[in-house]
Formats: structure tokens, C-alpha cells, sequence
């Protein structure tokens, strides 16, 4: 299993309104980097989900549920999407001025990558990331 973080604009699609629906897809990626990382997740991967813009952090973990298929609002045919499940709530947000201010999370994406939507957590990482969010592992 692979593990990731997904970015969203709350105003667009949030946490709360991925629990409603449980199940949905994850499209509207249109960067090249940001795809190859769509293409490369399995059912079964976890993925933090990351609420973008003015909140800037990571309140859920969603399940992949659905692997890489062809986005149909993507007209040029180049971008696809996955699909994910709504799997548990963060019992404590953790906010990027949280991740940046952990010297163990220094090489991540989200911290040196900060405009992609779509990226992998190494396993270290994301066991840390947990433990700032209050789960167990």
C-alpha cells in the first residue's frame, strides 16, 4: 500500500461533503506531475485530504477505491481521475504551519512542492503526520 495527500479547495469540494457522498471521484487534475501520481495509486492506498486556500491542512484520510480512469471533463483526453472514500476524520487538523514547523517533514511535497495537488507521503512521514492529527496507528 501507498500512501498520499490530496489537496481541495474547501470552497470546492470539502471534507464535510466528502462524507456526505462517501464515495466519489477525485478529477479536475490538470498537472502533469500531479496525474502521474493519480496514475500510480492502487485500491487500497490511503491519501490525507488536504483542504487548500485559506485553511491549509489536512483534516481526513480518504481510501482509493477506483484506480486511474479517463476524466470526462477533461475535453483534451490527457487527465484522468480515481476514486475515494471518506475512511475517518483527523480527530485534530494538522496544519501546514504544523508540517513545516517539523524538521522530519522538511522534504515533503507539501512543503517544497506547494502548488501540487496530488502526492506521495513516505510511510515515516505519514505515521508522524498521524500522530500530530491524534490517531493511532
Amino acid at each position: 500500500m501507498n500512501t498520499w495527500l490530496v489537496k481541495s479547495e474547501p470552497e470546492s469540494w470539502s471534507w464535510q461533503q466528502q462524507c456526505d457522498a462517501g464515495t466519489t471521484h477525485w478529477d479536475g487534475v490538470r498537472n502533469f506531475q500531479a496525474s502521474k501520481h493519480l496514475k500510480a495509486m492502487a485500491v487500497g492506498d490511503l491519501a490525507f485530504f488536504y483542504h487548500s486556500g485559506g485553511e491549509r491542512r489536512i483534516v481526513g484520510i480518504v481510501e482509493v477505491t477506483r484506480p486511474y480512469y479517463p476524466d470526462p471533463s477533461d475535453p483534451s483526453g490527457r487527465f484522468g481521475m480515481v476514486d475515494v472514500r471518506a475512511v475517518e476524520p483527523m480527530p485534530e487538523p494538522v496544519t501546514l504551519a504544523a508540517v513545516k514547523a517539523e524538521p522530519r517533514l522538511a522534504e515533503l511535497a507539501l512543503v517544497r512542492q506547494s502548488r501540487l495537488s496530488v502526492m506521495p507521503i513516505d510511510e515515516a512521514s505519514w505515521r508522524l503526520i498521524r500522530a500530530m492529527g491524534g490517531m493511532k496507528d
